[in-house]
């Protein structure tokens, strides 16, 4: 699997997760699973380099958001919230590409 493939495949699912985090339909804990889950699998894959594609910016932008901020703030900070169903919204084709998030590539 090339990592234009795992975006491709990974980017939706995670746009969903999180906007059924934002609709109260998924609780955090689910959605951090799903993150965990997410990047062993990157892991097995043994890929390197940067982040090359703006999806697969955002992708990683928006993986490391929901893992590293609190639930108060992910529900709570209206800037922060605003920003990650953007980037929701970008994952899932449905909006431009949201400023300020640029992930990286995790190494391992």
């Amino acid at each position: 699997m090339t990592t234009d493939d795992f975006i491709r495949l990974k980017a939706p699912q995670l746009a969903n997760y999180g906007k059924a985090f934002y609709q109260q339909q998924l609780p955090l804990s689910e959605l951090r699973l799903y993150l965990w889950d997410t990047l062993e699998e990157w892991f097995t894959l043994r890929l390197q380099g940067e982040a090359q594609s703006d999806i697969e910016k955002v992708f990683w932008f928006l993986l490391y958001s929901f893992d590293k901020w609190p639930e108060w703030a992910l529900r709570g900070n209206q800037y922060l919230r605003k920003q990650l169903q953007q980037c929701c919204d970008f994952l899932d084709g449905e909006g431009l590409y949201p400023q300020g998030c640029q992930g990286v590539r995790p190494a391992a």
